[in-house]
């Protein structure tokens, strides 16, 4: 299996714009993709998530069979989970450590501050169980549990695709009630990102990377009807997020687009952005297809793609760097000071991901060498 090197710099285009999205005075986040559609980079990093988790189980399965694939997802919920403790630790230690050198942020919430100091066994018990996910790792959360259960419901989605989804979409609808029975810090309980809901997309992207040959010649053959269609939706989404920047005429319709499509709620995936998500896939994947594989091979598309290749390593650095980022310009006076600090971030983010890929690298040169 080669390569995607447009889906390498999508992955790290939305891990970008996780980290700018978190920096609540900072300058380039007016430019991130949460400012021209409904949906923004979680969906994004979902999606893309799911597809290789699609793309790597079928090649692993073919290989070496489907226990060996079952076994490499399990492995990596666990390497998510990790992530989530160990990032929630350096989150809490990073905020402290700021706060005592006096340089306020407001990207997290400043009592896990308290609680790693004050409480560290409760703190990090609790990040364990899952009963507390810190905000801006919560996504992993979500992750853990799609990635725990992939070995068991990935099999079923290859033998009966249809009735899988069916009732993929059946628990999505069920989404709210289910995940306010899950135990949870939260007052409403359950997880902030719904695994109820959010499962439909994951598991869309999964489907994508694994049926894509499959399915992907009959849908070219309504290619002009999808394309016309998901432009249409595209153009509506970006429409509602653009619009009320033209005065109160324009304030007027987005609010009048807005209450056409009913309530949009990020949190349990409303039908929207799923929909929106979806329509920009297809626009991505099909018609613009080349227009990214040229974007990816630029210097800024190659500098993406290090970033999104750099797994979670990559994900726990844009954290770390958003927060940080948070109270470099929070000290500092609006303008080109704050812009060099967004610049900062996304300059240590690559570096971070280079290095990592760089010592990945050599781990398996001396792998080779020893076997």
């Amino acid at each position: 299996m080669s390569r995607i090197v447009s889906l390498d710099m999508l992955r790290g285009y939305a891990l970008v714009c996780i980290m700018l999205n978190h920096m609540p005075v900072g300058v380039l986040r007016q430019f991130t993709l949460t400012n021209f559609a409904v949906y923004d980079a979680a969906e994004l990093f979902v999606l893309l998530s799911g597809f290789l988790v699609g793309l790597v189980w079928m090649k692993v399965e073919r290989a070496e069979g489907r226990l060996a694939a079952q076994w490499r997802f399990a492995r990596r919920a666990g390497q998510v989970w990790l992530a989530l403790v160990l990032g929630g630790i350096l989150l809490a230690l990073l905020s402290r450590g700021l706060l005592e050198l006096g340089f306020r942020h407001t990207a997290i919430w400043n009592e896990y501050a308290r609680w790693i100091i004050e409480v560290p066994v409760g703190y990090i018990a609790t990040l364990a169980l899952m009963w507390l996910q810190p905000n801006l790792l919560d996504v992993l959360a979500l992750y853990v549990i799609v990635l725990a259960l992939a070995p068991m419901l990935v099999p079923l989605m290859l033998r009966w695709p249809v009735a899988f989804f069916v009732g993929s979409a059946a628990i999505w609808l069920m989404a709210v009630p289910l995940n306010a029975a899950l135990p949870n810090h939260r007052v409403e309980g359950g997880l902030l990102f719904n695994p109820f809901g959010w499962q439909l997309v994951f598991h869309t992207g999964v489907a994508m990377g694994a049926f894509r040959h499959r399915f992907m010649p009959v849908l070219r053959r309504h290619g002009r009807w999808l394309t016309a269609i998901s432009v249409a939706i595209t153009l509506y989404s970006l429409a509602m997020v653009t619009l009320w920047r033209l005065g109160p005429e324009g304030k007027r319709l987005a609010d009048i687009m807005w209450h056409a499509v009913g309530s949009v709620d990020k949190w349990s995936l409303d039908w929207v952005r799923y929909v929106a998500i979806m329509a920009a896939s297809w626009l991505v994947a099909v018609p613009l297809s080349d227009l990214f594989a040229w974007a990816a091979g630029t210097a800024p598309g190659r500098a993406l793609g290090t970033i999104g290749k750099g797994g979670l390593v990559a994900f726990v650095a844009c954290v770390l760097l958003s927060v940080l980022g948070d109270a470099m310009a929070l000290s500092l006076p609006k303008g080109a000071a704050r812009l060099g600090v967004d610049l900062w971030t996304i300059a240590a983010l690559w570096l971070t991901a280079h290095l990592w890929l760089r010592e990945k690298a050599r781990r398996m040169e001396r792998r080779i060498k020893a076997g």
